[in-house]
């Protein structure tokens, strides 16, 4: 979830770590650090508060090694003496880490006994510790004898005054990634950091070391075998990660929704056979007609496109299809079907949750892929198949255009899936069209913005929402809430409509919002009996449809355009994001950095 940058060269490095961390304030964070090399020793800046606190902080500094940090809270409230770098003792030794070290209170229990004085209530300065207190010829395999103590999750780089010519990494659950530069190299946690200087990067696995020097880097394991990585090119330039005239990414982003779609759907739909080409599932026919059940794994919102894909799946190919939050799936020692799909769900590819759901499928035997918005993430790379998602970089911490690509892989899944068993050529041609004119719908969804930051400034003063739907309407829902809370911060709740009358009805009254998604389908008028019973007991209705409601229902109604009915998820979920953020810019709240959240959630 935090931010972790490096660099070893020939320019300053200070400038390139706080331009680094800039890049990624996106991810979430409370504090921010620095540490370089000069004049034989490590000079640490760091504080409570945001990059730019930071940077009035530093001053002007030759020095041309250094590494960097932005922290989210675990261990220790958010203050200056537990932001990143940490130092052991005698200041040899500068750690910034990402993760979480499970034993570190035992560690540091041990550590006391032998005489350490910790300044930090950090996980993180225990690891500054070990690796000093290691007799060991080279800084790699003081830090390889350190980790071995160790249990958890980590991204760490590893900074030694008595060797400022190199900076040690390693990774285990917590994304790493070198850029390669001309005489240089870069450190990060997220290629955000990187592009600006390069395009050639590597993506360190979990259990793998590198050595890091300005010449280029050598990697092994924690087992000390060496390990030989292939550079790749990020097709993201810097530009990618500009705001580009908007005031916020989540703007930016949500009207990059029609031309992400575009993406998405270049060259893999097929209107002769009427079908999708996915080619990176991997499978043939004859596989995919084998498959018996598809169930989709994801967090947050990924975990409510993977309701709209189950759905998909079963209305399209007549196959038994869920979703369930990845969070919890391994801990409750699942039932692996061997003749089922199993679809991992994340934007970034680093999601810890659901990267650990993966590798347990993967141990117990189970056919998984990755649907996922980053080439070479950690998911990605532990499934070795799947959809590449053709977003773009996202960064906002709200997904949208994320979401909605999910959403339409998931249908083009489900349209090649229906092809190989009993959807008919004609229905397959009526899918492929409705997917092809999903662009130029989301556009006109968009262009009703004034309309909708009207209705959101009407409503911003509730303090609870409902948002409610059925079947297709029901994670169009669940979505909506989860957008209002997390950038709005009001409280929102989903129910499935015909739940109302069985409990929550008793909340609604004048002060209580409902959002009711009316898809044009064969459940309109039990949406309407659903809106009547909210009206009936003086609750407001904003009706988010395509149907043709009776005219005074509701209080508010956001139309969109009527499409194919099994796609109409991907079209009603495009106004809630709207409805959400002019809530929240009505409110006065930072757009792309709620509160308490992260963009890329790599700890437990």
């Amino acid at each position: 979830m935090c931010g972790i940058v490096g660099y070893l060269g020939v320019r300053p490095a200070t400038p390139v770590l706080v331009e680094g961390l800039h890049r990624l304030e996106y991810r979430g964070y409370d504090s921010a650090g620095v540490a370089v090399f000069d004049d034989g020793a490590i000079v640490v800046t760091k504080t409570a508060g945001r990059v730019q606190d930071l940077r009035d902080k530093l001053t002007d500094n030759p020095a041309t090694v250094g590494i960097a940090h932005t922290r989210w809270a675990t261990h220790g409230e958010p203050s200056d003496r537990n932001a990143h770098p940490h130092l052991d003792a005698d200041s040899r030794i500068a750690v910034v880490h990402n993760g979480i070290i499970e034993n570190a209170e035992q560690l540091r229990t041990q550590l006391t006994a032998a005489g350490v004085e910790f300044v930090s209530e950090t996980d993180t300065e225990v690891l500054a510790h070990l690796i000093a207190r290691e007799r060991a010829d080279t800084l790699e395999d003081a830090v390889r004898a350190a980790l071995r103590g160790v249990e958890g999750t980590y991204g760490l780089v590893v900074l030694d005054r008595d060797r400022p010519g190199e900076l040690v990494v390693a990774r285990n659950g917590s994304p790493i990634v070198l850029g390669i530069g001309d005489g240089e190299m870069f450190i990060a946690s997220d290629v955000a950091a990187l592009v600006h200087h390069t395009q050639q990067v590597v993506f360190l696995d979990d259990g793998e070391l590198a050595t890091v020097t300005a010449a280029g880097f050598r990697t092994s394991t924690v087992e000390a075998r060496r390990t030989s990585k292939t550079p790749t090119t990020v097709e993201h330039a810097a530009d990618d990660y500009e705001l580009g005239g908007h005031t916020d990414f989540m703007r930016k982003e949500m009207t990059e929704q029609p031309e992400a779609i575009a993406r998405a759907l270049r060259g893999r739909l097929d209107e002769r056979f009427a079908t999708a080409h996915l080619g990176g599932l991997g499978l043939d026919p004859m596989a995919l007609r084998a498959i018996k059940r598809v169930k989709f794994l994801g967090c947050g919102s990924a975990y409510y496109a993977g309701q709209m894909g189950a759905a998909l799946v079963e209305e399209l190919a007549r196959v038994p299809a869920d979703a369930e939050p990845a969070s919890e799936y391994r801990y409750r020692n699942p039932v692996v079907d061997p003749d089922a799909l199993y679809v991992a769900v994340s934007q970034s590819g680093e999601t810890i949750d659901t990267l650990a759901a993966v590798q347990e499928l993967r141990r117990k035997g189970g056919r998984v892929i990755g649907a996922v918005n980053v080439v070479g993430s950690a998911i990605a790379r532990e499934c070795g198949s799947g959809v590449f998602l053709h977003a773009g970089p996202e960064v906002s911490v709200a997904s949208t255009k994320a979401l909605t690509n999910m959403t339409v892989s998931f249908a083009m899944l489900a349209l090649l899936l229906g092809r190989v068993r009993d959807l008919s050529a004609a229905a397959g041609a009526r899918v492929v069209t409705g997917l092809r004119a999903l662009p130029g719908q989301v556009e006109r969804v968009l262009a009703d913005d004034a309309e909708i930051a009207r209705i959101a400034k009407r409503y911003a003063h509730a303090r609870h929402m409902f948002f409610l739907g059925r079947v297709r309407g029901w994670p169009v829902a669940r979505e909506g809430a989860q957008k209002l809370k997390e950038i709005s911060y009001i409280h929102a709740e989903a129910y499935q409509s015909a739940e109302l009358k069985h409990g929550p009805l008793a909340l609604v009254d004048a002060e209580m919002p409902s959002v009711v998604i009316v898809p044009a389908d064969d459940l309109v008028a039990k949406n309407i009996g659903t809106i009547e019973q909210v009206k009936a007991r003086g609750g407001p209705v904003i009706a988010v449809t395509n149907a043709d409601l009776p005219d005074g229902l509701a209080d508010e109604v956001i139309r969109v355009p009527r499409g194919e009915p099994e796609l109409d998820p991907i079209l009603l979920t495009i106004p809630l994001q709207l409805l959400a953020y002019h809530t929240a810019t009505a409110l006065g709240r930072d757009i792309d950095k709620p509160r308490n959240l992260a963009k890329s959630v790599t700890v437990e």
